[in-house]
């Protein structure tokens, strides 16, 4: 059985660095895409960065230059380093996977994966 779990939320003044993790297991994660998704107060779930099993990323343009995802494939942890953090970063953190034959293949398409973490919060205040 898969699972995902986040952690590394919290709450964080504008300009402020975060760190989320997220363990992978039941899943041979090499094979996997893996991307880092938030959901807003009052908004649509959104998808913030991904990367492929090699290791090739994309983001979405709120986060360019702010935000590095990574992936250490010898203990099966996502990360996603945040800096310089706005109040608009503030939402629920998700990340998600999904098995794929390409090494290359990655997506910031929430339909895309089937594979989802419970969240972690990070709140950035003014």
């Amino acid at each position: 059985q898969v699972h995902l779990v986040e952690s590394g939320g919290g709450s964080v003044q504008s300009g402020g660095s975060l760190r989320l993790s997220c363990g992978v297991s039941g899943i041979t994660y090499e094979d996997v895409c893996m991307a880092w998704f938030r959901q807003r107060p009052g908004k649509e779930r959104e998808g913030v960065a991904t990367i492929a099993g090699d290791g090739s990323t994309d983001y979405a343009d709120p986060v360019k230059g702010r935000f590095t995802i990574s992936r250490d494939n010898s203990d099966n942890t996502l990360y996603l380093q945040m800096f310089n953090l706005k109040p608009e970063d503030t939402a629920i953190y998700f990340c998600a996977a999904v098995f794929t034959y390409y090494s290359y293949y990655k997506s910031l398409s929430a339909e895309r994966y089937n594979y989802w973490g419970q969240g972690t919060q990070v709140t950035v205040s003014s």
